[in-house]
């Protein structure tokens, strides 16, 4: 009797001390929360911007309610002010001032703020933005700031403990965590097929986008940028940008104000549905299935229906890891591509190209950098000079065109005009350089209306600006 009645009392003292156990193994994070809390911020961002109504003046109508009137009533279409409010987080990266955070977050913004820990709340400059990567460098007027440390995220292995902080919802410096669900994600073409994403399953909500992910040692190994959901809500599958990522983009910034990626010529797809077509032994690899005339990968003799199994040493499991790889390499650099032809293994050099930068997506003016002496303040615009290069993938001719980088909100929305677009003429005047802008609106007095004559993608018109009244 007394030897059965012992086993209930053993079993809870077997249970207690294998909980005991646990507890033990499980990591602490108090002291990565006390070292690095402060040098994590608050992101906000507002922005005046513009939606299209009908000229009738129904400023309250839904979207689709006014694309209604504009398709089937001919309402003209007319922009109105729309003000904004992004938030998000962000990590000071230098005691300087320097501060990450996404491109997503201060998109389009006329005011940016940060606020630090101690409640000060000041002032940020956007120094440029990388819309593929979702990466924006931010600048204060503050010295001695902590800053985080930064580590290496190419270190990272699927099962790893990981911490993040934030201002999710707006509630500053919530502390979550999780471990490393997967590394070298791609999440396909999209809008950023140059990323391979950390996947985790750190709770991550609205708000808190661009700020830090922290591994165990209490360094940054993630910009964290998104959440597959079809809620809008946290559901266990969050994604963060490679730290390593991240700060190439803030040096190419820094350096010349915009990012650079690397460019093998080749268009790919997955190899799944051919794999006894080109025998191979399993469905790794990218299929070629287009090389561009003139390019790297044609130079060196890359062939339709070739198959890419490895790039400078990086095996390829599926199409959408070239992409990541390729962008990230430096343009003019020569790489070791492997691929399989007539079921032969055999390898090339490839001299790396540089991507055609999207229209859109032109960096913001730093600390030195061109477009700040290229801002044209009485027309509320800012432009940069089109190096030849770009030039000629835009189709424009020699001296020919400059790129609006910043438009302000009310010029915005009473013209139409928006960053990326290309202004070839002011008042009949030819533009082929920013000093060509500067002469030509120089005799154009507030409350004139220029007319400008603008290219946007492969359409050119001209549009009217009236120029904004001096505050």
């Amino acid at each position: 009797m007394s030897h059965w009645s012992t086993r209930p009392a053993l079993a809870a003292a077997l249970l207690i001390v294998a909980a005991g156990a646990n507890a033990q193994s499980l990591p602490d994070f108090t002291g990565i929360v006390e070292k690095n809390a402060s040098a994590v911020v608050h992101v906000e961002a507002k922005s005046s911007g513009s939606r299209t109504t009908p000229r009738s003046g129904a400023q309250d109508m839904p979207d689709d309610q006014a694309e209604i009137f504009r398709r089937f009533f001919g309402m003209p279409m007319v922009p109105t002010p729309q003000e904004r409010t992004s938030l998000g987080s962000g990590f000071i990266i230098s005691s300087d001032g320097y501060v990450l955070t996404n491109s997503h977050v201060v998109d389009d913004a006329d005011e940016v703020q940060v606020r630090l820990q101690d409640r000060r709340t000041l002032t940020a400059k956007v120094v440029g933005t990388d819309p593929q990567y979702d990466i924006a460098l931010l600048k204060v007027d503050a010295g001695s700031l902590q800053a985080v440390s930064i580590g290496d995220s190419r270190q990272l292995k699927a099962g790893q403990w990981v911490l993040a902080i934030g201002s999710p919802f707006g509630f500053d410096y919530t502390v979550t965590q999780g471990i490393v669900s997967a590394v070298g994600r791609n999440l396909g073409s999209g809008d950023q097929p140059y990323t391979s994403f950390i996947q985790t399953d750190v709770p991550i909500n609205r708000g808190n986008s661009g700020g830090p992910l922290f591994n165990l040692q209490g360094q940054v190994v993630g910009v964290n940028s998104q959440i597959y959901s079809s809620t809008g809500g946290y559901q266990g599958v969050a994604f963060s940008i490679p730290i390593d990522v991240a700060m190439n983009v803030v040096q190419q910034i820094k350096d010349k104000g915009y990012v650079s990626r690397g460019m093998l010529g080749v268009r790919v797809q997955p190899v799944d549905q051919f794999v006894k077509n080109l025998d191979l032994p399993n469905a790794s690899g990218a299929l070629v299935a287009e090389v561009t005339a003139e390019s790297g990968a044609a130079k060196a003799g890359l062939r339709q229906g070739d198959v890419i199994l490895a790039f400078n040493g990086q095996a390829i499991t599926q199409a959408a890891d070239l992409p990541p790889l390729v962008g990230i390499t430096r343009p003019g650099t020569t790489a070791k591509v492997d691929i399989l032809r007539d079921g032969k293994k055999q390898s090339l050099d490839v001299k790396v190209g540089e991507m055609p930068r999207d229209k859109t997506a032109v960096a913001h003016a730093g600390a030195g950098g061109k477009a700040a002496a290229n801002a044209v303040a009485g027309l509320g615009l800012a432009v940069q000079d089109i190096d030849p290069a770009t030039r000629s993938q835009l189709g424009l001719k020699a001296g020919e065109g400059v790129v609006i980088s910043r438009a302000e909100a009310r010029v915005a929305a009473a013209s139409g005009l928006q960053p990326g677009d290309i202004v070839l003429m002011v008042n009949q005047k030819r533009i082929g350089s920013a000093s060509d802008f500067r002469e030509a609106a120089k005799g154009v007095k507030p409350g004139d209306t220029a007319m400008l004559l603008v290219r946007r993608d492969d359409a050119t018109r001209f549009m009217a600006l009236t120029v904004p009244a001096l505050r």
